[in-house]
């Protein structure tokens, strides 16, 4: 019996979809749409007329200057730097402690960090305030205000900063301390000539992203009770908006903030990417 041909149907043509390219171009598309369509959205919605009475009023922000300059960002930059300047000695010494072969201050170090990151440090600035005149009646902190500031920012900053500094620390090369002990430097000597100098090049972006967050945590500062002639910028902002019954003042204050901590914020953006360049 003969073999009955089969017809063979003809190969069929795979439809071609979307490349992985264009699937990514058509979901950006689709979301720079939606940013769009959102921000065009609130613009036509929102009620600019009520926004600029309550928080754009030339002649309120007019009343600020130059005070807000002179008085209120001035102390703001004062507490940040005494804070920041206390919390990186400490940060120091905690971060030497953590990395020490003595146990007790390998474990008083983790118990300092893991209290002063964990606890928020508008408690830290309460227990500074209250807990301390009432533990100790008749003891005053050194430099009044300045100095209570840079204790409160000072012991959170510290408890950051230590983990940064001896991440930092790990970070250099073993060979570093073994070359500099081949040298005859002491490790004492070596820590602090060879090891700890390398440490901070790497550490730097982190170290002043912190001055960047404890900038803002100044704004604590009253809750410690402070005079006029102490007052920061939030605390200056908000007294003169109880005054003039208008948002101005803090919107104001705000851009104050801004204008410190923008700069600050290229300024590490411009060491992050000269540290990947170095790396490279």
């Amino acid at each position: 019996m003969a073999d009955t041909d089969v017809p063979i149907d003809p190969v069929q043509p795979k439809k071609k979809g979307l490349t992985r390219r264009q699937k990514r171009k058509l979901s950006r598309g689709i979301q720079y749409t939606v940013f769009v369509a959102a921000v065009i959205a609130l613009a036509v919605t929102a009620d600019w007329g009520r926004l600029q009475n309550q928080f754009a009023q030339p002649d309120i922000a007019e009343q600020m200057f130059p005070d807000i300059i002179t008085l209120a960002l001035k102390n703001t930059v004062l507490y940040t730097l005494s804070g920041f300047v206390f919390g990186l000695v400490l940060g120091m010494v905690i971060a030497l402690m953590r990395l020490s072969s003595v146990g007790p201050y390998r474990w008083f170090a983790g118990i300092y960090i893991e209290i002063f990151r964990g606890l928020p440090a508008l408690l830290i600035f309460i227990f500074i305030g209250v807990a301390i005149p009432l533990a100790f009646p008749g003891v005053e902190i050194p430099g009044g205000t300045y100095g209570k500031v840079a204790l409160a920012l000072g012991l959170v900053a510290a408890a950051y900063m230590a983990e940064t500094i001896r991440a930092g620390i790990q970070a250099v090369p073993k060979g570093q301390m073994e070359a500099a002990r081949s040298l005859g430097f002491s490790p004492a000597r070596a820590m602090v000539s060879i090891i700890i100098p390398q440490a901070f090049r790497i550490i730097l972006p982190p170290l002043t992203n912190e001055l960047v967050l404890l900038f803002k945590d100044s704004s604590l500062v009253l809750f410690l009770g402070v005079t006029l002639e102490e007052r920061e910028l939030s605390k200056y902002g908000r007294d003169l908006a109880s005054t003039t019954a208008n948002s101005t003042p803090i919107l104001v204050a705000g851009l104050c903030y801004l204008l410190v901590t923008i700069p600050l914020g290229f300024v590490v953006r411009r060491m992050e990417s000269k540290a990947q360049e170095a790396v490279k």
